[in-house]
């Protein structure tokens, strides 16, 4: 029954079906019975079986009907298991919490990874750690550091919140059909208290987003309509730096002294 759906574009399908890069997840994840799990996009349910097999509670969000049909006919006689058939980019995560804050597991499609990273860190506060299957150029990207090229707002949005680790790339091969490009799991771990202090989140997430806007242009360029070189001189930042070169320290310092002037 399993192999009879076919994988849709439009969802950014790839189905993994490598029973050994399955097992690895799973001691990556290592679920317990009294936790609560959320996968994201269980597609055939080859990491949902085992992750049930741990005898935690698990919710899943499918936004592909067909799948869902399956999955419900698969798994709905299992009280642990609750499916809901919902688009994740707008699924209130928070409302699974009863008091346990939630380890979130998914293999993410790659065309709505990032927004989707974005939509988790607004509700962090609810979730302990989160175990992604992303494109490796993603992970790359979310581990980055100040100075590299692939170092950016993605950076810097996560890094602001969670502590991230790479943990083992995954072939092509490993999945049906199979993707052009390698992947990689990654583990998200939301700080308990907030490792930055920022004075005023909306001006922080304006001044990164203008500051990688265009990437070639100097701090002083991008900025130049939320700042000007006096703010950046107050802040210890050349003004002829680009925005790949600042800590995420500097962007910190930089907003909170804007929110005081």
């Amino acid at each position: 029954m399993n192999k009879q759906h076919k994988a849709r574009k439009r969802f950014g399908q790839n189905f993994l079906q490598d029973s050994q890069i399955i097992h690895q997840i799973i001691m990556a994840i290592d679920p317990i019975a009294t936790e609560h799990l959320v996968e994201i996009g269980p597609g055939q349910g080859a990491i949902t079986e085992p992750l049930l097999d741990a005898q935690c509670e698990l919710d899943v969000v499918e936004l592909d009907r067909d799948l869902v049909e399956q999955l419900t006919s698969r798994f709905s006689h299992i009280d642990r298991f609750t499916l809901h058939s919902a688009d994740a980019l707008t699924f209130d995560f928070s409302a699974l919490d009863h008091g346990q804050p939630l380890r979130v597991i998914g293999n993410l499609p790659y065309n709505i990874s990032t927004p989707l990273l974005f939509h988790l860190l607004t509700q962090a506060s609810h979730i302990k750690d989160m175990h992604f299957m992303l494109q490796k150029e993603i992970v790359n990207r979310l581990q980055a550091q100040p100075g590299s090229k692939q170092f950016g707002r993605l950076s810097i949005m996560v890094q602001l919140h969670c502590q991230v680790e790479a943990l083992f790339d995954v072939e092509p091969e490993c999945f049906h059909p199979q993707p052009k490009v390698m992947s990689s799991i990654v583990r998200i771990t939301p700080y308990r208290q907030q490792k930055y202090l920022i004075d005023d989140m909306q001006l922080f997430e304006t001044i990164v987003k203008a500051a990688f806007s265009q990437r070639r242009k100097t701090i002083k360029n991008t900025l130049k309509n939320i700042c000007d070189d006096n703010a950046l001189d107050a802040a210890n930042i050349a003004p002829s730096l680009r925005a790949e070169a600042l800590t995420i320290d500097d962007f910190v310092n930089l907003s909170n002294q804007l929110s005081r002037a």
